[in-house]
C-alpha cells in the first residue's frame, strides 16, 4: 500500500468492542489494490479506513501499480495546485489502463465529490468516485464497475463516523498514530470547500475513541493525534448516563491512559479552543504543549469577509491567554495572503499579528478561489496575482525569522523526546520531536536504544526548521 506526498493516516471503533487494529496482510489475497493519499491529515486517515474495508472484502494491498487490479486516489480539493496534481496522475494511471483494460481506476474524497460529472463523463479518467462519507459501499461499487458500468456514490451523510472499522495502518513506524474524533466541519469559512464536501458535524462516540487509543498504546504507540476538521467543537452525549463529553473531558480520557502515552490534537479553530481546553493541558504531562491555531489573516476586515467570526484583537487575546496558561506552548498557524480586496495595509497587519503570536512555524498560501464556496459566490477575486505572490513570499520570509528564532532560544535547554525513526541525513542519527512538536535530531552513540524510547537531549545547535541535540547520559525508558 502506498501513501504519497503530505501527511499521514488513523480511523475508529464501537462501544463494547474489544478494538483491534489491522496491519496490511499482502500475502493471502488475489486480487490487489494500491492507492495514494493526498492533502490534509484526514485523508490520509480516510485511506486507512478504504484499505480495512477493501481487506475485508477480499482485496490486499501492493506496493506496484503494475500488480494493482485497483488503483485509488485520495484527493483534495482546498487548493488548485492539489487538484492539478491529481488529474496529473490520473492521467499517467490512464495510461496504464491501456496496457491493463481490467484495473479499475477510482477517485476517493473531496475532489470525487465536488467534479464527479467531470471525471466520470467529460475526461472519462475514472471508473469510480466515492465521497467522503460512502466508503462502506465501495466493495458494491467495485463489482458494479467491474461490469463496465461507472460506479458512484458521493451522498454525504449526517451520522456516518466510521466508529466500528478497526483500520489498516499504512506506512507505520509503529511509534505515531492519528484517531479521528469527527468528521465535517459546521463553520462556512468563505474560502473553504470543506464543509461542502465532507458535510455537516458529527462527532463520535467517546468510548471508541479511548478503545483505539488504548489498543495502539499496548501495541506499543507512544504518540497519538486526535484528529479532526475542528477538535475544540467535539461534543457527543453518552446516552448510558445522558453525560456530555466535551474536547476537554474526551482529551483527559486519552490521557489518563497512561503516562507514557503522548497526547496531540489537530485542528483548532480560534474562536472554540477554551480555557477548558488549556487548563486540561497544563494538568497532564503527557498532552503535549502544542496548538495550531490557524489565523488565516491579521487584518479585521479581511476575518469578517472570510467568515472566521474573531477580529484581530480577538485572536491576539487568545494567543495571551494560550501563553499565560501554557508558557512553553508551541503555537503553529496556517495564513492566506491575497484574500479578496485585500489592500497593501491589512496584508501589513497580517505580517504583525505573526510577529506579534511568534509562531514556532506556518502553512501559507496566497488565496486560490475555489468554485462552490461563499467566497467565490460573493465577492471578486480581485488582488493580481504577482501582488499574491509577492505578500506570499514576505509572509514565508517572516515566517523563517520567526522559526529561527524559535529555535534559537531552545539552544541549551534538555526536552524530553520519544524517538520516531532514523534522520532522513544519516542512520547513525535518531529523530524525534519534543512536547511543542519540534523535530530534534541526535546522534545515537553508543546508547542501546529503539523506536519509542523517551530520551533527554539538550540542544546544542539548530536550523529555521530543527533542533540538534545530544542525549543526556542516563536515557529513560
Amino acid at each position: 500500500m502506498q501513501l504519497t506526498l503530505d501527511t499521514k493516516a488513523h480511523d475508529e471503533s464501537r462501544q463494547g468492542e474489544v478494538f483491534t487494529t489491522k496491519t496490511p496482510d499482502e500475502n493471502r489475497f488475489v486480487k490487489h489494490f494500491y492507492i495514494e493519499s493526498y492533502g490534509c491529515q484526514m485523508n490520509f486517515s480516510d485511506s486507512e479506513i478504504v484499505a480495512s474495508i477493501l481487506q475485508d472484502s477480499g482485496f490486499g494491498s501492493t506496493r506496484n501499480l503494475e500488480d494493482a487490479d485497483l488503483i485509488l486516489i485520495n484527493t483534495c480539493s482546498i487548493r488548485e495546485k492539489a487538484e492539478q496534481t491529481v488529474r496529473k496522475r490520473l492521467t499517467e494511471f490512464r495510461k496504464l489502463k491501456t496496457a491493463k483494460p481490467a484495473m479499475l481506476v477510482g477517485v476517493l474524497g473531496c475532489m470525487a465529490e465536488r467534479l464527479k460529472a467531470k471525471l466520470l463523463e467529460e475526461e472519462k479518467l475514472v471508473d469510480i468516485v466515492v465521497g467522503p462519507d460512502a466508503y462502506r459501499t465501495l466493495p458494491s461499487l467495485i463489482e458494479e464497475a467491474g461490469t463496465g458500468q461507472k460506479g458512484v456514490n458521493v451522498l454525504l451523510s449526517r451520522d456516518e463516523t466510521y466508529a466500528d472499522i478497526a483500520p489498516v495502518r499504512l506506512q507505520s513506524n509503529g511509534v505515531t498514530a492519528f484517531i479521528s474524533i469527527m468528521r465535517g466541519c459546521n463553520n462556512m469559512c468563505s474560502f473553504c470547500v470543506v464543509p461542502f464536501t465532507r458535510g455537516r458535524e458529527r462527532s463520535r462516540d467517546a468510548h471508541s475513541i479511548v478503545a483505539e487509543a488504548r489498543d495502539l498504546f499496548e501495541r506499543g504507540f507512544k504518540d497519538i493525534t486526535l484528529l479532526g476538521q475542528n477538535v475544540d467543537s467535539y461534543y457527543w452525549v453518552d446516552e448510558t448516563n445522558n453525560k456530555t463529553v466535551s474536547f476537554a473531558g474526551l482529551l483527559e480520557r486519552v490521557a489518563l491512559i497512561h503516562p507514557d502515552l503522548r497526547v496531540r490534537f489537530s485542528t483548532s479553530h480560534p474562536k472554540d479552543i477554551t480555557d477548558e481546553v488549556l487548563f486540561t493541558m497544563a494538568r497532564h504531562e503527557n498532552i503535549c504543549n502544542y496548538i495550531h491555531l490557524p489565523v488565516q489573516s491579521g487584518n479585521t476586515r479581511i476575518l469578517q469577509l472570510m467568515n472566521r467570526t474573531y477580529t484581530r484583537e480577538w485572536y491576539m487575546h487568545k494567543v495571551d491567554r494560550i501563553k499565560e496558561i501554557l508558557p512553553d506552548c508551541g503555537i503553529t498557524t496556517d495564513v492566506i495572503t491575497g484574500f479578496c480586496s485585500e489592500t497593501e495595509d491589512e496584508h501589513q497587519d497580517t505580517l504583525n499579528i505573526m510577529k506579534y503570536s511568534r509562531y514556532d512555524h506556518g502553512y501559507m498560501y496566497f488565496y486560490s478561489e475555489r468554485p462552490g464556496t461563499l467566497a467565490a459566490k460573493r465577492y471578486q477575486d480581485d488582488v493580481p496575482d504577482a501582488i499574491k505572490k509577492r505578500r506570499l513570499q514576505e509572509i514565508v520570509d517572516l515566517q523563517y525569522q520567526l522559526s529561527k528564532q524559535s529555535n534559537l532560544q531552545d539552544i541549551g535547554k534538555c526536552f524530553k523526546v520519544l524517538i520516531e525513526g532514523n534522520s532522513k541525513k544519516s542512520d547513525t542519527d535518531w529523530h524525534g520531536r519534543n512536547a511543542q512538536n519540534k523535530v530534534i535530531v541526535f546522534p545515537k552513540e553508543t546508547y542501546n536504544l529503539k523506536l519509542g524510547d523517551y530520551v533527554m537531549v539538550h540542544v546544542h545547535d539548530c536550523t529555521k526548521a530543527t533542533l540538534i541535540g545530544k542525549i543526556v547520559p542516563e536515557p529513560m525508558h
